[in-house]
């Protein structure tokens, strides 16, 4: 693997998902800037599939050169959208995350299989969006987001998450994807196999629908944050099969 060959090269592109931030990647960032990578690490707005993918495609047109995406849980959806007809995406790498046809949602996805209690977990919380339309933002109750989201990261650290989590409108999660770039982008797969929100079953299902190469890991959901090395790795790996 020549991975300092891609140095100043090829941008690694993180995009988080519902009930996280941006510094779920903080382990993930430190092990690929060692190996010399540019990366950047979106804020996802979690207010609408179609929305959210156009914010990330917009960071994308900012960047000079290949560029390998990589999306987190909802993060997936985001990606397989925003990554559509760009000739910049060279490798696309989910991580527990939604690898979605056109027309289905995280929502409908998340019951394909049995497994996932993150619908017993969620509290609701009536908004008004900025173009003056109802919608419910959804977060993880505190008390059950170690359990939930992070079982296999520190207490100390999954009390941070909890409180630094950011919402995902219901309206998002529902939200149909369009055509996904994973058709024509070369793709890896993450599978964290003691996931509650998207269970192992399901995450298999869509990689291999994707025809993305998959490493499984022993993780809970949150697992940029609890293998990091493991989740740098994979994408290191990507950006060394396209480079």
């Amino acid at each position: 693997m020549h991975i300092h060959a891609h140095r100043q090269t090829t941008t690694v592109v993180l995009v988080h998902g519902a009930f996280a931030d941006s510094s779920s990647w903080n382990g993930v960032i430190k092990k690929l800037k060692h190996e010399g990578f540019p990366v950047v690490a979106v804020a996802n707005p979690l207010r609408g599939l179609s929305g959210d993918a156009a914010y990330v495609r917009d960071v994308l047109a900012g960047i000079d050169g290949p560029v390998v995406l990589v999306g987190h849980s909802y993060g997936g959806a985001v990606i397989s959208d925003a990554a559509r007809d760009s000739d910049k995406v060279k490798a696309l790498v989910y991580v527990a995350a939604f690898l979605p046809e056109r027309g289905e949602s995280a929502n409908e996805l998340a019951v394909k299989f049995p497994g996932s209690s993150l619908g017993e977990a969620l509290r609701p919380v009536p908004i008004t969006l900025p173009d003056g339309s109802q919608d419910v933002d959804l977060s993880i109750d505190p008390s059950r987001y170690h359990h939930q989201f992070a079982a296999d990261v520190p207490a100390h650290v999954a009390d941070i998450m909890a409180v630094t989590q950011r919402p995902a409108t219901a309206g998002a999660l529902g939200e149909a994807a369009s055509e996904p770039a994973w058709r024509t982008i070369p793709s890896w797969s993450v599978v964290a196999t003691e996931d509650l929100n998207i269970p192992r079953e399901l995450q298999i299902f869509m990689a291999d629908r994707a025809q993305a190469q998959v490493r499984e890991v022993a993780a809970s959901h949150a697992v940029s944050v609890s293998h990091p090395e493991t989740v740098a790795r994979v994408i290191e790996e990507a950006a060394g099969a396209v480079g």
